[in-house]
């Protein structure tokens, strides 16, 4: 089974939501690994690695995230190497 490592950034309404808990619950469910992090300028940055199949369920979720959430913008990289994440993890 072949894995693929991405990145994902969500702008918009996405720190205060609970985006980051509701992150590592949807990339648990799909058997991901990697982690989820609040950033600076108030983006939610997210690497996670799995199935291309698993990876694009989790691409679609970001869209829309947690029901409090307003997402403005999702940007997806395709990352070259797997880093071997051991769980799906929310990082502070």
């Amino acid at each position: 089974m072949s894995k693929s490592h991405i990145a994902i950034r969500v702008h918009g309404k996405v720190q205060g939501v609970f985006f980051r808990e509701s992150t590592k619950d949807k990339a648990r469910e799909l058997g991901l690994t990697g982690f989820v992090q609040n950033k600076p300028d108030g983006t939610v940055y997210i690497e996670a690695e799995g199935t291309p199949e698993a990876l694009k369920q989790l691409e679609e979720w970001a869209h829309k995230g947690p029901s409090r959430a307003r997402v403005e913008q999702v940007e997806v990289q395709q990352l070259e190497s797997l880093t071997g994440f051991e769980q799906f993890t929310v990082q502070r």
